[in-house]
């Protein structure tokens, strides 16, 4: 997988409810630092009230309410939840309220349980229902893999139980998770978890005791979706109060009442809801006076400019909590009342090189800075934070990560920050993340939102709520964008070279396989032909096998190859003949049943390939003979294939040519994705880059190999290419070039070109050719060819490279 996020959702930074049916590189989830308690990897049990109906009680009914803080849905078909007594008897039994569909991720499911006599209000529609009479005070709920009744009636017995998914002991109850139950419980009030769903597996700690807040699967709180009568008055609590001058807010899990301010925009689609923001700002540059106001399933009834009302609960919502990711302060299950319309919007807060730092985010040495105290002058993750749901402006400032299919763009809104020399900005260092990036998303017409490439700027105006989204960090959400003013990129050509030079490229064709279209083989084509003045030697990754990710055992690329090679032609270039090794079904990680693998294809009236049988899966290439009568064991082959550094990754594929009769060892690469990242936003600083720890072994295990081979022949000429998945100032590149044993060329590139991807509005270094000691600098002539990552269309969004050498 090329890019450093494994998957998006449909529209993953504003859809709560949907996910990918195909996930395209093996996922590494990475455990949440100490500092903060993980929630669950799936559902947990959010909230219980058993006072339904009793004296004293609102409600009608007992309910149950689950949650889910992780990033991917979670089925409940087969499920059930579980009551036992507080105190049971022997002849005591688990209740059981069977349950299907499932929980999105962020979202919550309701399961209505007995009525009682009293009451005077409804549950709102609920997910499950079932008959099941919760005391009011003492209990044990459990969540369970399974329909049939527990049979377990002490904590410890519970807890080794597997079908135990979750368990909430409260009041007095004899089975709980960790020093005790969580107390409180009673005919008006439920035990609930913090609205960061930690889950400590200790009751006493994580649920804590307040009004009874049920919410079902549409985000609604009362019956018919929230259509009660909103507040009439303005509360005591403004919006500056609900933020905070931390990350988290002080009131979460309270509902507020009447809190006033003026709508700023609105969102119809994905998550809907509004923002609203406060025009009696307080004193204190640290709190926020803007809000989202999430209105589940609803279209907002509101309009901008509309002053109003709002009775909500807050809470603390996590786009990708597993991920990392911040939380979005929110107003839930609102009650809300439109005092007048028309009213002015406050002035927006504008972001330009005098206001954002340059310093990105405060160290807390890998834990959580959610309870540090923000300094927005001097962080900008903080200063972002300061101004979460508030209008913010950018004005007149270029493009750095071009449109896509979902309506996004990225700019730079600080002017210090490192350019490319195309007009981005360079990813130089991990101290080094370019704070003035934000990205740009359109709140309005898709129709109206501009097609744009790096190097273009946004004239005038761009402004709206600032946001923050789960695999994008903070975004303005603009209700106004400016117009495009073109920077006139144009997509490179590297030169043409001389015939004595041998010229070797590396190209990602992200995912290609037959069932691709014709103009997605027409323009990868091209590509190679004009662009990279097709290479005498090309390495290919991300070649799926013949019926791309339909999984039924198929590892043959054969069709794929033939398919992309006829293309070539078709577009000028040569008859290439390629090589490469079927992995093993599954193996090799990527998108599952697209077995991905690199290949090789050489232009046999340039160079000749030295075939050597014995080239298989899982048979590691060797070195045999010395000087220049240096050889594999096997060409192609595959390197150290069953070393633990592979699993779930591609395999480097080596093969021997033959240049002028010169012997030269091409090594293709694929390293592991940079799935299970946290991100440079991440609520941990410094982020976790978990995903290194493989490419650094994927590292020394080539070095290794690399280091025999020039022990056999010092002067041996090595060129190891491809998609590395890293950033040149990595453990793993510098692994690869430990010893001296290769060299890395984007390493003699001027600051301002070392780029081959673009993420985030950073330009940064995925893609390397490295070559041995004995192809001297003056012996080679380096170019990454910028045709795809910095355009809004692109064949790939990886830029091919291509290296002229005199052997």
């Amino acid at each position: 997988m090329p890019s450093p996020i494994v998957s998006r959702r449909s529209h993953s930074l504003l859809l709560r409810t949907a996910l990918p049916a195909a996930v395209t590189a093996s996922l590494v989830l990475v455990p949440l630092p100490g500092a903060l308690a993980a929630p669950s990897a799936g559902a947990v049990i959010a909230e219980v009230y058993g006072g339904g109906g009793n004296s004293g009680a609102t409600l009608k009914n007992d309910f149950i309410e689950l949650a889910n803080p992780s990033a991917a849905a979670f089925g409940l078909t087969g499920y059930s939840v579980q009551y036992l007594p507080g105190s049971p008897s022997a002849t005591s039994k688990w209740g059981v309220t069977p349950l299907n569909g499932s929980v999105a991720p962020g979202g919550r499911y309701l399961v209505a349980e007995a009525p009682g006599a009293g009451g005077t209000v409804d549950l709102p529609a609920a997910d499950a229902a079932g008959n099941l009479a919760l005391s009011a005070t003492t209990g044990t709920i459990a969540l369970v893999n399974g329909t049939d009744a527990l049979t377990c009636k002490t904590a410890a017995d519970c807890a080794a139980d597997p079908r135990v998914v979750d368990l909430v002991g409260f009041g007095t109850a004899v089975v709980h998770e960790g020093s005790a139950s969580a107390p409180g419980a009673s005919n008006t009030a439920s035990v609930a978890r913090a609205a960061s769903l930690a889950d400590t597996d200790d009751n006493a700690a994580d649920l804590r005791a307040g009004a009874p807040t049920p919410v079902n699967s549409k985000g609604d709180s009362t019956p018919g979706g929230g259509s009660d009568n909103g507040p009439t008055e303005p509360g005591t609590v403004r919006i500056h109060d609900i933020q905070g001058a931390t990350r988290l807010s002080p009131l979460a899990g309270k509902t507020i009442a009447g809190v006033p301010g003026t709508v700023t925009g609105v969102r119809t689609y994905g998550s809907k809801g509004f923002w609203m923001q406060d025009p009696n700002a307080d004193a204190d540059p640290a709190t926020s006076e803007g809000v989202f106001v999430f209105t589940g399933s609803a279209v907002p009834a509101v309009k901008v400019g509309d002053s109003v009302l709002v009775t909500a609960k807050v809470s603390e919502y996590y786009p990708n909590s597993s991920g990392g990711s911040q939380s979005v302060t929110e107003l839930t299950n609102p009650k809300v009342t439109v005092v007048s319309s028309g009213n002015p919007v406050p002035a927006p807060v504008v972001l330009d090189g005098s206001s954002i730092p340059a310093a990105y985010a405060p160290d807390a040495a890998g834990g959580s800075i959610e309870s540090l105290p923000l300094r927005p002058g001097t962080y900008a993750l903080d200063l972002f934070e300061s101004l979460e749901g508030m209008d913010v402006e950018v004005r007149d400032v270029p493009v750095t990560q071009a449109s896509n299919e979902y309506h996004e763009l990225w700019v730079d809104a600080r002017e210090q920050d490192p350019r490319s020399s195309r007009g981005g900005v360079v990813y130089l260092g991990y101290d080094q993340p370019n704070s003035g990036r934000l990205m740009v998303q359109s709140l309005g017409s898709a129709a109206d939102f501009p097609v744009a490439d790096v190097g273009d700027r946004l004239t005038g105006a761009t402004g709206g709520p600032l946001d923050y989204t789960s695999f994008g960090g903070y975004a303005v959400a603009a209700t106004r964008v400016g117009a495009v003013q073109s920077g006139g990129l144009q997509r490179e050509v590297t030169e043409s070279g001389l015939p004595s030079e041998l010229k070797i490229g590396t190209y990602n064709v992200e995912n290609l396989d037959p069932g691709d279209p014709d103009e997605k083989f027409a323009k990868l084509a091209a590509g190679v032909v004009t662009n990279l003045r097709s290479p005498d030697i090309l390495a290919l990754e991300e070649i799926q096998d013949d019926n791309g990710p339909v999984n039924d055992g198929t590892v043959s690329s054969d069709a794929t190859v033939t398919e992309f090679v006829e293309a070539i032609k078709a577009a000028g270039g040569p008859a290439y003949d390629w090589r490469s090794v079927d992995p093993v079904d599954g193996k090799d990680g990527g998108e599952p049943g697209g077995n991905i693998r690199q290949v090789f294809l050489f232009n046999p009236a340039r160079v000749s390939f030295t075939d050597i049988p014995g080239g298989d899966a899982t048979t590691p290439v060797d070195v045999v003979g010395t000087g220049n009568r240096t050889s594999l064991t096997a060409s192609p082959g595959r390197i150290d294939p069953l070393n633990e550094a592979w699993n779930s990754s591609r395999k480097p594929l080596i093969g021997q040519f033959s240049f002028h009769n010169k012997p030269v060892f091409v090594i293709a690469n694929h390293f592991n994705s940079k799935g299970g990242d946290q991100g440079l936003d991440s609520r941990f600083q410094a982020p976790t880059r978990s995903s290194e720890v493989q490419r650094a072994k994927q590292a020394a295990a080539e070095q290794a190999f690399v280091t025999k081979l020039l022990a056999a022949d010092p002067r041996a000429r090595v060129v190891s290419l491809g998609d590395f998945n890293d950033y040149q100032f990595s453990p793993a590149l510098q692994t690869l070039t430990q010893d001296g044993v290769l060299r890395d060329l984007v390493d003699e590139l001027p600051e301002s070109e070392r780029y081959s991807y673009v993420y985030q509005g950073n330009s940064q270094v995925l893609d390397h050719i490295l070559v041995s000691p004995a192809l001297k600098p003056q012996h080679v002539q380096y170019d990454v060819v910028h045709i795809n990552s910095e355009f809004a269309d692109q064949a790939s969004d990886h830029d091919p490279q291509v290296v002229r050498i005199k052997p």
